[in-house]
């Protein structure tokens, strides 16, 4: 078999899962229920952030948070504070790319 097969894990619990940690990419797939999230921090590498479902609530360095709906992606640079979370009812749901994969 020349491919490797992964799976994502369905459903509609808080979910923060490493699916492809290599020296190429991490692929990270994410659910959070309303008022959930990540920490603040700074990306360690671009980010490619995919909305599967829900809406996005995003604030990036000192801009006022943004919101984007699903089927929106988004490209947010290297060295970019982050804060991103869920401030509404419906699940939202994310695939998170990191390319290059952080050195650290």
């Amino acid at each position: 078999m020349v491919e490797k097969v992964f799976q994502l894990t369905l459903g509609n619990e808080k979910i923060v899962e490493r699916v492809i940690m290599d020296e190429n990419i991490n692929y990270i797939h994410m659910v959070f229920n309303k008022d959930e999230g990540l920490p603040e921090h700074y990306s360690n590498s671009n980010v490619y952030m995919t909305v599967l479902r829900g809406i996005l609530s995003i604030g990036l360095n000192e801009q006022e948070v943004h919101e984007y709906k699903q089927g929106t992606v988004l490209k947010i640079p290297v060295n970019t504070k982050m804060n991103v979370g869920n401030k509404h009812d419906e699940v939202l749901e994310l695939i998170v790319v990191k390319a290059p994969a952080p050195t650290k």
